[in-house]
């Protein structure tokens, strides 16, 4: 772990003081009572329309020109924009979609909607992108420019972000100059990670049909078995990364799902596999799929299917890749305010996000972005993984809850220096 950002010996810049003024007096309370409001209520992507009504009215209140729906069928997406005179124009975006996930948190607060949980934080984003929202509003005599502030909708499917853009994101409202971003993650509280380049990875989904020939149990030989042949490929594949990536390049391949049939006693007709792939360059992605395609094609031959699977490339999300000077300067200001050791380079994660989606601008070409990481693990939960994992960072990240867990459950003591992170980053963009 390296640090980008120091503290310089000099006081503190403009942008930390004031955000340090404009944050000192946040309404804790109810900004923590939002987000156990938001928890209570989570909401799956695209369906967000209470999250959004939330966020939408508290935009409205601190004096935002404020829209809902944005986003069309893609999810119900919320931009609320501050004009205040000449400057650049910034965006802040918080994910509002909730998990397909049952909470096991035990918390009062918990989840009361059966079957879906906030397990990523988004909730929380929600809450900072309020509180930031609401402190830039009141202090608006402090800086100069247009604030656009962006509740997106299915982040999770990755899907909002470009429906947004589609629906004219950048035509209906001020097109930014930066974009800013940030995500909860596992880790000791009061920790928030910067990676000048590559920070996070992309994701692909894949889907496998195996064609076989279906038939009674009692006749196997009747049938060409299309579980043993789709068993086959799920073995084969796990050589992929280890035998036909370089060490070099990270990859990972997950088979997360494999279905077929409806009896003991019948063999199906066709059996089904999903995958998903991270990767952290285009070559390797397709590498990948080639090996993908091969291996599915090879073992169904070798099986005799009376044709050949069906693979098909659904889903993905974009490498995430901050604008080196843009991260360089939130992550100076970020040490200036929190203080030294406290913004750190984890390095570039397999995790996965559609953030960049927002970064392509539509028409007018890319935009620069920065995206960064807030730790959220309570101290106590941390403490006792540290006790158990000894010294060794990636054991202790092992042990606590995840995003995605349903025991995550992000320290509201993040509340008030998540909003600060974001007044912070917007302030030293305004700054130009």
């Amino acid at each position: 772990m390296t640090s980008p950002a120091e503290t310089p010996a000099v006081g503190p810049s403009a942008a930390a003081r004031t955000a340090l003024d404009l944050t000192a007096d946040l309404p804790l309370p109810a900004l923590e009572d939002l987000y156990r409001d938001l928890h209570r209520h989570p909401e799956l992507s695209a369906r967000e329309h209470r999250t959004a009504g939330v966020l939408a009215g508290r935009l409205r209140e601190a004096g935002y020109e404020t829209a809902e729906g944005v986003g069309g069928t893609g999810g119900p997406g919320v931009v609320g924009v501050l004009r205040n005179g000449d400057g650049p124009t910034v965006l802040l975006r918080g994910d509002m979609d909730a998990l397909p996930v049952t909470e096991e948190t035990g918390l009062p607060y918990a989840s009361e909607n059966p079957g879906v949980m906030h397990a990523c934080g988004h909730d929380l984003h929600v809450t900072w992108l309020t509180g930031a929202a609401g402190a830039l509003a009141a202090g608006r005599d402090t800086w100069s420019g247009t604030l656009l502030v962006v509740g997106q909708p299915a982040e999770e499917t990755g899907t909002g972000a470009a429906a947004m853009v589609a629906d004219g994101l950048y035509e209906r409202f001020p097109r930014p100059d930066v974009l800013l971003a940030q995500h909860a993650a596992p880790g000791p509280a009061g920790l928030y990670a910067h990676t000048p380049g590559l920070i996070m990875s992309a994701s692909t989904d894949v889907d496998i049909v195996v064609h076989g020939v279906g038939g009674h149990g009692s006749r196997p030989e009747a049938t060409v078995d299309p579980v043993v042949t789709a068993a086959y490929i799920v073995t084969r594949l796990q050589s992929v990364v280890s035998r036909e990536i370089a060490a070099r390049e990270s990859a990972v391949l997950t088979v997360g799902r494999i279905e077929a049939g409806t009896r003991h006693n019948i063999i199906p007709a066709e059996a089904r596999i999903s995958l998903n792939l991270r990767t952290q360059s285009a070559e390797v992605r397709e590498r990948m799929l080639a090996s993908i395609r091969r291996i599915a094609a090879g073992e169904c031959a070798a099986a005799g299917c009376p044709r050949e699977p069906s693979v098909t490339v659904s889903g993905s999300f974009p490498v995430t890749v901050n604008d080196a000077d843009t991260d360089r300067r939130v992550a100076a200001v970020h040490g200036e305010v929190f203080g030294a050791g406290t913004v750190l380079d984890f390095g570039p994660v397999m995790g996965s996000e559609d953030f960049p989606f927002l970064a392509e601008g539509g028409a007018g070409g890319k935009l620069p972005y920065a995206y960064w990481f807030v730790t959220s693990t309570p101290a106590e939960v941390w403490n006792a993984a540290a006790a158990e994992a000894g010294d060794d960072l990636l054991e202790q990240l092992a042990a606590v809850p995840s995003n995605h867990s349903p025991h995550f459950a992000p320290d509201l003591a993040t509340v008030g220096p998540g909003v600060r992170t974001l007044v912070s980053g917007a302030l030293e963009m305004f700054a130009g």
